[in-house]
């Protein structure tokens, strides 16, 4: 558990170091410049995701597209449509009302608090020899690496999401896409890690 927490604290500096801000979020997720946000006009994540696609469907059920809406900055994993056809459970069947909260858990396992552009994530990638933890919005993490030039992140099952289409700024925050849905650790107490 030290060397985790070692391990983000040693991510933080190096976004830091690499020139991105801090957000004023505890966890030392990087934001974004303030200039780069006045680029991403008036329209929030929630605004420019499509409504008919399977995550903003999940995030609506859930209750989060009004979180979306907010003033952030968030970075949302969306993941692509393609990648809700092996999913199972919550997702699979976001309207169930009994799904909710096993909704709220996976998909703020695809939030990161602050803005975190993929330059970002490959600078903590090289900076952490390798590898970066990135906390989620569920309290866990996401394990960061770098393969065939991309960024892929790593949940902690071992499944992973390539960012294969990203840094859609938006006026709270960036979207980025990926090609498979993440799933947060099932053990309840993994949050506190």
């Amino acid at each position: 558990m030290t060397s985790r927490l070692f391990a983000a604290a040693a991510i933080a500096a190096a976004l830091a170091a690499s020139g991105c801000n801090k957000s004023d979020n505890a966890n030392s997720t990087p934001a974004q410049p303030a200039e780069a946000a006045k680029k991403a006009g008036n329209q929030t994540i929630a605004d420019a995701l499509d409504k008919n696609g399977r995550f903003y469907q999940a995030a609506h059920a859930a209750g989060l597209d009004s979180t979306l809406a907010g003033p952030g900055p968030y970075t949302v994993l969306v993941p692509k449509d393609e990648a809700f056809a092996s999913v199972q459970g919550a997702l699979a069947e976001p309207a169930k009302p009994e799904n909710r909260a096993e909704l709220t858990r996976v998909l703020t396992y695809h939030i990161l608090p602050g803005t975190v552009l993929i330059d970002d994530l490959g600078k903590a990638v090289d900076n952490g020899k390798g590898k970066a933890l990135v906390q989620t919005m569920n309290g866990q993490t996401l394990t960061a690496t770098k393969e065939g030039g991309k960024v892929v992140l790593t949940d902690t099952s071992g499944g992973k999401a390539t960012i294969v289409e990203g840094d859609q700024q938006r006026s709270n925050g960036v979207v980025q896409y990926v090609d498979a849905v993440l799933a947060p650790s099932a053990d309840k107490g993994a949050a506190k890690k």
